[in-house]
């Protein structure tokens, strides 16, 4: 089993630079981040973990810009969004940041997607929070197109635009694996349209029979990774019982000093299962 670093990068924490680095000197074999363009003042939308949301939501940098600064200072670990909020953005700009940061790393990109759940969030990107699942599965598709076609063209209900001619194309052919967020709603999308399944903080005692019913659905084995993990030892134990290839540590947004340590703790956590 491997093993990774998920977390939030924000104005207030490690710079992902430093970040990168620390992270590939421990012998982790991936970064995950995650995105929020902003989050409304007003919200109908409680939080889905209870209680306040947490500063972190609102204060996160653009994942390709800070992957970007972590692939220019690393050589080895995966750089990947955890996750982008595809109904949000600009399909034809995404496969583009995609693909450029394929490049400028030297193919070392994960494509971690969702739906999002925040509908304030995402209304004012103009989309309908109602029907967020077609349009992020058709968002998808036509980024495949744009990645993968030397003319690419895409004709749907939400996307629509004639022959294009759009680079550069990703590293890893045919394109970035595209990690697929979310519950088991989300098990269709990762059959459809995913090459694994981003398990957000699923414990081990639910997980495995999450991963028999999605390989079911699949009709293939979907590797797994998992989002948000703790440091508990003993939640590691149980995760090495299953047929996970990858689990993410979350790591609490801190100054350096304070991510440093964690991120060592984390490491002699890992080093009992390696």
């Amino acid at each position: 089993m491997k093993f990774g670093v998920s977390t939030f990068i924000t104005d207030q924490g490690i710079a992902p630079t430093a970040l990168g680095r620390a992270v590939e000197e421990r012998g982790f074999d991936s970064l995950l981040i995650a995105e929020h363009s902003h989050v409304p003042v007003e919200r109908r939308t409680p939080y889905p973990e209870g209680g306040e949301l947490p500063e972190r939501y609102y204060r996160t940098l653009d994942p390709f810009v800070a992957l970007s600064a972590a692939a220019a200072v690393t050589e080895r670990i995966l750089l990947g969004t955890g996750v982008a909020l595809v109904g949000q953005r600009d399909p034809i700009i995404t496969a583009k940041e995609v693909a450029s940061l394929d490049l400028v790393s030297g193919g070392r990109v994960i494509f971690g997607v969702g739906i999002g759940w925040n509908r304030e969030e995402m209304e004012n990107h103009g989309t309908d929070p109602r029907t967020r699942g077609r349009l992020v599965d058709e968002r998808l598709r036509a980024m495949r197109e744009l990645w993968t076609e030397e003319k690419a063209e895409f004709h749907g209900e939400f996307v629509d635009f004639a022959p294009v001619y759009a680079w550069p194309k990703p590293v890893q052919r045919p394109h970035p694996p595209v990690y697929v967020g979310g519950g088991e709603a989300a098990f269709p999308r990762v059959a459809a349209l995913g090459d694994a399944w981003l398990a957000n903080s699923e414990t081990p005692e639910d997980l495995g029979p999450k991963i028999d019913r999605l390989r079911s659905i699949a009709g293939r084995d979907v590797p797994v990774t998992v989002y948000a993990v703790s440091k508990d030892p003993e939640s590691i134990e149980r995760y090495t019982h299953l047929d996970v290839e990858r689990v993410l540590f979350y790591l609490p947004t801190e100054p350096d000093a304070g991510t440093l340590s964690y991120l060592d703790e984390c490491v002699a956590v890992a080093e009992r299962f390696r």
